[in-house]
């Protein structure tokens, strides 16, 4: 079994910055493929990033720029950080980590962006 917890949301103004993180822990071995997606209100979930296990890092373009993945294979750990915040960017964001059996989500945290 496998758990991710994010962290990190709040409210932030428009053109702003966030981190967040997401802590997996559980039945892990080796590196896995970690990543991203988000879910504003009223739309259907949406993928934002995801980085390899070698670290290849790829973006929807609606972030390009602006966002940037990150992990600490040793903490098990992912990382988003977030600037030039837009109120578009508002939403529940998901991680997910991709076993061999089956992806894992965590339960998200809350971004809203909003002066």
């Amino acid at each position: 079994q496998v758990q991710l917890l994010e962290s990190g949301g709040g409210l932030v103004q428009p053109g702003g910055s966030l981190r967040l993180s997401c802590a997996a822990s559980g039945s892990i071995f080796g590196s896995k493929p970690m990543g991203w997606y988000r879910q504003a209100p009223g739309k259907e979930r949406e993928w934002v990033a995801d980085i390899t296990i070698s670290g290849s890092t790829h973006y929807v373009d609606s972030v390009k720029g602006r966002f940037t993945i990150s992990r600490d294979n040793g903490k098990n750990m992912v990382y988003l950080q977030m600037n030039s915040l837009k109120p578009e960017d508002t939403a529940v964001y998901y991680c997910k980590i991709s076993m061999t059996s089956r992806d894992y989500w965590g339960k998200g945290t809350l971004v809203t962006v909003s002066s």
